[in-house]
């Protein structure tokens, strides 16, 4: 498990569950539920805490051969960013802002809303395949 940037002693899943519980309302609940179904879609999957700034505490963030998600909470919505968003097959639609760039894709949960857990698994797991084989592929060699 990753270290924090933020705090040597507390492992990045230790500030995770500590940023949801520290919420207190719908939102860690959601971000709550959502972590949950990432580790089921991937049980292999890496909790990090990055982005450590003095105006800002960090951010969870969900890797596999590469960042697969980050969950990061705002006032009126949850949102899980996609890294890679724009290359996944979404057939339920899950993806709902971030819409427009080329790479990244997001999905905002808000206070009442539920996310379908086997269309957003199937998201994580499509989303590990893709970092997997972008591992995997050979560097090209530079031309001379």
């Amino acid at each position: 498990m990753k270290k924090s940037e933020a705090s040597e002693d507390q492992s990045a899943s230790e500030l995770i569950s500590e940023k949801i519980a520290g919420l207190g309302d719908w939102r860690g609940t959601s971000l709550s539920r959502m972590r949950k179904l990432i580790q089921a879609a991937d049980p292999d999957v890496i909790e990090e805490w990055k982005w450590v700034k003095p105006t800002h505490p960090g951010t969870p963030v969900w890797s596999h051969d590469g960042i697969i998600c980050t969950g990061e909470t705002y006032k009126d919505k949850v949102k899980l960013t996609f890294a890679k968003g724009a290359s996944l097959n979404d057939p339920a639609g899950l993806f709902n802002s971030s819409l427009d760039g080329n790479v990244r894709r997001a999905i905002d949960i808000h206070e009442g809303e539920d996310v379908d857990a086997s269309a957003f698994k199937a998201l994580i797991r499509e989303a590990v395949a893709l970092n997997s084989a972008s591992k995997s592929k050979p560097l090209k060699k530079a031309k001379s």
